[in-house]
């Protein structure tokens, strides 16, 4: 048995005191959807009994499937490293970044490498900043992500995966197949063709998905909806759920899904894979974390 964790679009920055020549691009609009709406939305305190509420688990590998800021600036990710060490080393902590991390084009050095490490695989090099596709292997779990985050025109939320990630995706599935391994793909934004409206889609979900069902995968994750869905995909090797999260720090004020996260305790069975997903919901009143839906998915697969 084997444990771990999604968490997704915290938004865990805030933009008090940034300067109005910090905002001279599409980081403006951004600026002005956080003042007037996601300052009250995405709230610091639900994170923090979102991680006390993680000191439970033991878990195997904790994921943060992006956006863990509102305009990408530089201050924003120094916010977010530090978070991120009160969750755990980076060796435990998995981060993709997602479309609010790229809002427009920054120096890799004021933003990413601040990340890098918990972004990085198990085996990359010394000063190689090539992260993605990222690849680490946990027990008999791998851990396969893809980087959808790259600027984007105003307006636009959506993504994409590189064309070297997309040649190098099959690779990765095939080798752990032939481990044995339990393969996670997980990314930002949904690989599901129509999930999302235009402006917030995958632009090639399609290319995507079809790597996936040609080579497998025994589970898919992404957040950016700050929805929670579950959808099943038939792969070329049995089925495969697709899940997102909601936010993790969304108060559910307009309408959205209140923070939650999942965690997932995989096994293995007979005829293939046993997974559990356990999903817990913040509840505002309590102002704690607690189990809203447990369910069980068989996955079979040849040998």
């Amino acid at each position: 048995m084997q444990l771990f964790a999604q968490i997704s679009d915290p938004h865990l920055s805030t933009l008090e005191g940034v300067h109005w020549r910090q905002l001279l691009s599409k980081r403006a609009l951004g600026y002005l959807s956080w003042s007037r709406r996601r300052r009250f939305e995405h709230r610091p305190e639900v994170l923090e009994a979102l991680r006390q509420d993680l000191q439970q688990f033991d878990l195997d590998q904790l994921l943060v499937t992006g956006d863990l800021t509102h305009v990408g600036l530089p201050m924003e990710f120094r916010q977010a490293l530090a978070w991120l060490r009160t969750l755990g080393a980076p060796g435990e902590v998995l981060v993709i970044p997602g479309n609010h991390d790229a809002s427009v084009a920054a120096p890799w050095e004021d933003t990413f490498s601040l990340w890098r490490d918990y972004m990085a695989s198990d085996e990359l090099a010394a000063g190689d900043n090539k992260l993605f596709p990222s690849l680490r292997v946990r027990g008999r779990i791998a851990f396969i992500g893809l980087s959808t985050a790259c600027p984007k025109p105003p307006f636009m939320a959506t993504g994409t995966v590189s064309a070297e990630q997309l040649q190098q995706l099959p690779g990765l599935l095939d080798a752990a197949r032939e481990q044995g391994l339990f393969r996670v793909v997980h990314l930002h934004h949904s690989p599901l063709p129509g999930k999302e409206i235009w402006r917030k889609r995958l632009t090639n979900a399609p290319q995507v998905l079809q790597l996936i069902i040609d080579h497998g995968a025994e589970l898919v994750l992404h957040g950016h909806g700050h929805r929670a869905h579950y959808d099943e995909l038939a792969t070329s090797q049995g089925m495969a759920p697709v899940i997102a999260v909601p936010s993790a720090s969304a108060m559910g004020l307009h309408g959205g899904n209140a923070a939650a996260y999942n965690c997932y305790q995989v096994t293995t069975g007979g005829e293939g894979w046993q997974l559990q997903v356990r999903s817990r919901q913040y509840q505002p009143d309590r102002k704690t974390f607690a189990e809203k839906e447990v369910k069980t998915v068989c996955l079979v697969r040849r040998p």
